[in-house]
C-alpha cells in the first residue's frame, strides 16, 4: 500500500492535525527533520503538483512515534533502530503493538471491516519473513484492517 495512504488513514483514524503527525515522528527520534509543510505535501492528492511521496523512513518514524505515544517509552531498553523498508506486514505489527490488540481484537477489527480472517491466516501475517508459514500482507488486507481499526477507534 502507498505510504501516503497509510499516513492519511492513521491521521483520520486518530483525528490528528499536521503538527501532531510531526510530533509523533519526533517521539521516535527528536533529531528527525519533519516539518508541518512536509506532512501537508504527503496528504495532498497524487495529481496535485505539490504532492510528495512519503518515504519509508518517514512512515517508520511516525509508526514508532505512535507506539511510544500509545504505550509509553521504555527507558530501560536502547532505542530501536528505524526500519529501512516498511512493508504492509510491518504496518500491521506496529499498529497491533500501538493499540495493544490481542488475537480476539484483531479478529473483531477484520470482522468489522467485513473481511473475516481465520486464526492461521492471521498468525501467518505476524511471522518472520523467512518462516515457511509467513504470508505477505496484501494491500486489500491492510486497507480492510485500517478500515476496521478506524471503526474501532472512532466508534460507529
Amino acid at each position: 500500500m502507498i505510504n501516503n495512504d497509510v499516513l492519511r488513514s492513521i491521521r483520520y483514524m486518530l483525528d490528528l492535525g499536521d503538527q501532531h503527525v510531526v510530533e509523533l515522528a519526533r517521539l521516535a527520534d527528536p533529531a528527525f527533520a519533519l516539518e508541518k509543510a512536509d506532512v501537508q505535501a504527503f496528504l495532498r492528492r497524487e495529481d496535485d503538483p505539490d504532492y510528495v511521496e512519503c518515504s519509508d523512513r518517514v512512515l517508520a518514524h511516525v509508526l514508532d512515534g505512535l507506539v511510544i505515544h500509545c504505550r509509553g517509552r521504555n527507558d530501560n531498553l536502547p532505542p530501536r533502530p528505524v526500519e529501512k523498508r516498511v512493508t504492509n506486514n510491518l504496518v500491521l505489527k506496529k499498529l497491533r503493538v500501538a493499540f495493544e490488540l490481542k488475537d480476539v481484537d484483531l479478529h473483531d477489527v477484520f470482522a468489522a471491516a467485513g473481511f473475516p480472517l481465520s486464526k492461521p491466516e492471521m498468525t501467518a501475517l505476524f511471522r518472520q519473513p523467512d518462516h515457511h508459514n509467513y504470508r505477505a500482507c496484501g494491500d486489500q488486507l491492510l486497507r480492510n484492517f485500517l478500515k476496521g481499526l478506524t471503526l474501532r477507534v472512532r466508534g460507529g
